[in-house]
């Protein structure tokens, strides 16, 4: 009910005048039956736009220390989030997050649509940075399709650190559901696991027109943070780690948000024949990424 009230009467309505969010695949939602939406994940306000935009009640998975805050303020959050349909998801591995990963299960198993970020946290730069196959595991071992979402420009109107949000339009791209049925049967496989999490990777990385760094967003985090404590100045995020670019040409006009033109390796050079590498590139012998089809990714599908 609170959910309901909260997406129909006060708080949708107020978005969509305020932000006026335009989304492009919404008929790659489906009606009815399980799926898992995954989505790129640059701000807190994430959670609030999407499921704002999707027809069907989303049940997204949240970092548990949202659920475990002390005092009244501490309560008063948690219960918001258990009251908008979020469940704690504990990152620290182990049979701590299999346990979270059961409670998303469960949704799935009841014909729900769960909602997780694989990145695991909110990058810290804007970056897309590789998922973690916990996604996988639910996928596999459910066979429920998965639904693609990129989020544009979130990151400009909530940035890390800030509460009050910047007025300004965002977007929302839903793409084709992915099918995973040819694993059935290895879901226990961690190359398998692997394998699902950066094609679903590389099809967040073609629909938002990001850059791929092949780390952790944690693990960058934890550096940028040791660096900070330890007074020194921080390098670019994932700098060092990576493995593919995304670039968008200006020659030809602004593009539509989340068309992606180029892939190559870095930022700064023109690839050559060949170079394109998303997810999972450096993983295989072939050269080429979990489910990329060629060196040049092309326009997102709506």
């Amino acid at each position: 009910m609170f959910y309901w009230v909260m997406k129909r009467i006060i708080v949708g309505p107020i978005l969509n005048l305020l932000f006026r969010p335009w989304v492009k695949g919404l008929d790659n939602i489906p009606s009815s039956g399980p799926a898992v939406i995954v989505s790129n994940h640059l701000s807190f306000s994430d959670s609030i736009f999407l499921p704002i935009v999707v027809p069907r009640p989303v049940v997204f998975l949240a970092k548990s220390e949202y659920f475990t805050g002390k005092g009244v303020k501490g309560r008063l959050t948690a219960l918001f989030f258990r009251l908008s349909n979020q469940l704690p998801m504990d990152r620290s591995g182990g049979a701590a997050s299999s346990s979270s990963l059961t409670a998303g299960m469960d949704i799935l198993n009841g014909g729900g649509i769960l909602g997780i970020y694989p990145e695991g946290t909110r990058s810290p730069d804007g970056r897309l940075y590789r998922g973690k196959t916990g996604v996988a595991k639910l996928v596999l071992a459910t066979g429920v399709p998965v639904i693609p979402v990129a989020m544009i420009g979130t990151d400009k109107v909530q940035p890390i650190g800030r509460r009050i949000p910047n007025i300004r339009r965002v977007g929302i791209i839903i793409g084709e559901p992915l099918d995973f049925s040819r694993y059935e049967g290895l879901e226990e496989d961690r190359f398998v696991q692997r394998s699902v999490t950066d094609e679903i990777m590389y099809e967040l990385m073609r629909l938002s027109g990001q850059e791929y760094v092949d780390a952790y967003a944690s693990t960058v985090k934890e550096r940028l943070a040791a660096e900070k404590a330890a007074g020194r100045k921080a390098p670019k995020p994932g700098a060092d780690t990576r493995r593919a670019a995304v670039r968008i040409s200006n020659d030809a006009g602004a593009p539509a948000p989340g068309t992606v033109t180029e892939i190559g390796r870095a930022a700064d050079k023109r690839p050559s024949a060949g170079e394109g590498k998303g997810p999972g590139a450096g993983e295989r012998g072939d050269g080429k990424g979990s489910g990329a089809s060629g060196a040049a990714a092309r326009p997102e599908a709506g």
